[in-house]
């Protein structure tokens, strides 16, 4: 499934790629196990340790079953799902493998998490399609592994082509699907589209834009700027840049930092669970706070634990959007802690980290007024512990806490 467009390339457009691995993990297992292939499965925990599904098969999907989805709820969707525990070494094998063939193939490359990457190809000859079309095609001969790729002028219009290229498919297999967006037709591309296929809106606040009468990204580009500005404030200007399929960003081939983390290894084996639990939205709280002072979010949530023998695990979960916040991080950490540790079991060493990260953009969250108060509250904390230093503002949960220790 491949779709064409207009093939001249237009002076100061640039050439930018999108690659998404198909059902990245679940491509994985079937080449590790081929009975699988084109079965009902999904890679993930157990619904008795309240496992979410990390990844499935495009029959499964068909079913209803998606990622981040409670196992549970997937095996009510599809009650013959098989669970198949996942092979991560094996992922981040063939995810190298990948990565390679992309900065063989350019000197622009960036990963942004392990089965997606941008390509800047500008200074490439050949067509943005016949790139994409050769690179696919190398990919599944190199590693066995399908993709989809969108192509445009800029890193937005790329990724959001891919998404609507694979959404899109309905056959059997794999999408392995190809959308060009040719230069110069950003904004057509992206004018029927909805809005949620715009990178920023959220899912609560999709009502909103409706009521507002913004139900496609076209609508949002033709609202003229003062109503925006009355609407969405300081917002309207980049979302309207959005939604003309505007974006400058560069693809990145510089070391960035890949995660920001804490952790704290006890001086004595820990095992009360009000304790482990204080420690780890201690944790949380530091990373969240470290993020903040660097303009950076993040999408995944890594747990590490280690237990009185040395032996260490490491848990993680990818959020819908980037995040900063304390308690969505906290309580990430909180679902990831409970799927491994059972009440009795003592702890050496607790981690939090947030990787996957990426500047941070303020998502298009006015209508909910929750995230608005905890965005304001954090940026009033984080103000008076750069004045007045760490320690001298606390959370009432820390406060209440050390009062109970001192009773």
């Amino acid at each position: 499934m491949t779709h064409g467009g207009t093939h001249l390339l237009i002076m100061g457009y640039r050439k930018v790629l999108h690659i998404d691995l198909d059902a990245f993990f679940c491509s994985v297992e079937e080449l590790l196990n081929p009975e699988l292939k084109g079965t009902v499965f999904a890679v993930g925990g157990s619904p008795e340790s309240r496992g979410v599904v990390s990844s499935c098969s495009y029959a499964a999907r068909r079913l209803g079953v998606h990622s981040a989805m409670p196992m549970k709820t997937a095996l009510l969707k599809a009650p013959d799902l098989m669970i198949v525990d996942g092979h991560y070494d094996r992922y981040r094998f063939y995810s190298k493998q990948v990565m390679g063939i992309l900065c063989d193939t350019a000197p622009l490359v960036e990963q942004i998490s392990i089965d997606e990457a941008f390509m800047d190809v500008t200074d490439m000859p050949q067509k943005g399609i016949e790139i994409a079309q050769t690179l696919q095609k190398r990919i599944m001969e190199q590693t066995g592994l399908p993709c989809s790729i969108g192509v445009a002028s800029n890193k937005l219009v790329a990724k959001i082509a891919t998404n609507i290229a694979k959404s899109t498919y309905s056959g059997q297999g794999t999408p392995r699907a190809i959308l060009e967006v040719p230069a110069g037709k950003e904004a057509e591309f992206l004018a029927p589209l909805p809005i949620r296929e715009l990178w920023g809106i959220g899912k609560k606040s999709i009502p909103h834009f409706q009521k507002l009468g913004y139900a496609t990204i076209g609508d949002l580009a033709k609202a003229p700027d003062e109503t925006l500005e009355k609407q969405l404030g300081r917002f309207a200007h980049t979302l309207k840049m959005r939604a003309a399929g505007k974006d400058d960003r560069p693809v990145g081939n510089d070391e960035e930092i890949k995660s920001i983390s804490n952790e704290i290894t006890f001086g004595k084996d820990v095992g009360d669970a009000n304790e482990i639990e204080r420690t780890l939205r201690a944790l949380s709280e530091k990373v969240a706070y470290r993020l903040r002072r660097q303009g950076l979010s993040g999408k995944t949530i890594r747990l590490k634990i280690r237990w009185p023998d040395f032996e260490t695990h490491t848990r993680q979960f990818s959020l819908e959007q980037p995040t900063n916040h304390d308690t969505i991080i906290f309580h990430s950490i909180l679902h990831l802690f409970h799927e491994i540790w059972k009440p009795g079991m003592k702890v050496r060493l607790l981690g939090v980290a947030v990787a996957n990260l990426t500047a941070t953009i303020q998502q298009l969250s006015m209508f909910d007024t929750s995230y608005q108060k905890e965005n304001q509250l954090l940026q009033a904390l984080d103000e008076i512990k750069e004045r007045f230093g760490k320690t001298m503002i606390r959370r009432g949960w820390a406060l209440k806490e050390e009062d109970d220790q001192h009773q």
